[in-house]
């Protein structure tokens, strides 16, 4: 049973990815307007938005079509989150979801818009917002807002234990962001995309990590904003409702 108002326009979809080799479930919510792909925190899959009350928070911006919204599986479970893979089946396994992502995930979302180059939004929470930021910096072609909530953006320390590997780098933001070459890329970043670090003082949460990637961004010259909530606003899912909510409403740009 969907958690979502039944007159919300849901559509389940998936194909096997010969990527991941394992189906790879997506859904669909709202019916017009440009198109955010949701990635979930930690562990969770394509439809834990919805059971947690994400998008009944932001129904109203889906309903008059500002903003379409796109759920995928994470690859947490089969990485990062699997205490008992090899560091370096993990940092494959990060290396194929990325590749899905791009030749898979984005393909089929401009097909669903109608517009085969269309650039799209990388959103999520917490471990979410990694993955968003690695999708949107590797490809800035294919992504034009980042939106990362109560997120963190680099893998060292708490998930690698020094392992290191072109897997590693090319998918862990914190490490590639610095170096990344001057170019078409480069130049969509400076002046064509928005790139928004939203996280807060409260329980649980870690300023920090918006801080670092921060750091790195005014380093190459990378506008974008970092905004830092109060003390009130834990990294919970009720803080994530109203940051949401908030820049949908105000400060995405659609």
């Amino acid at each position: 049973m969907s958690n979502v108002d039944p007159n919300l326009r849901r559509e389940l979809f998936g194909w096997y990815s010969p990527r991941l080799g394992m189906d790879m479930p997506i859904v669909r919510y709202g019916h017009w307007g440009p198109a955010l792909l949701l990635f979930p925190t930690a562990g969770g899959d394509f439809l834990e938005a919805e059971r947690m009350g994400l998008i009944q928070s932001v129904a109203h911006h889906l309903f008059a079509g500002r903003v379409q919204i796109f759920g995928i599986n994470s690859i947490n479970p089969w990485a990062w989150m699997n205490e008992g893979m090899p560091l370096h089946q993990k940092a494959h396994n990060q290396a194929r979801f990325s590749e899905y992502v791009e030749h898979e995930v984005v393909p089929h979302i401009r097909r669903c818009l109608g517009n085969e180059h269309a650039r799209i939004g990388a959103v999520g929470a917490s471990f979410g917002a990694f993955h968003a930021a690695n999708a949107f910096f590797r490809r800035p072609d294919q992504f034009e807002l980042l939106l990362g909530l109560g997120g963190f953006y680099d893998l060292q320390g708490e998930f690698l234990h020094g392992y290191w590997s072109d897997d590693v780098y090319f998918n862990n933001p914190a490490s590639y962001v610095p170096n990344l070459p001057e170019g078409q890329g480069m130049e969509l970043l400076r002046h064509h995309s928005r790139i928004h670090l939203v996280t807060s003082r409260g329980a649980w949460e870690n300023p920090g990590y918006s801080e670092h990637l921060s750091q790195l961004l005014h380093q190459r010259d990378i506008p974008h904003n970092l905004d830092i909530w109060g003390d009130d606003m834990p990294h919970d899912w009720p803080t994530w409702y109203r940051q949401l909510d908030h820049y949908m409403a105000e400060r995405l740009g659609y």
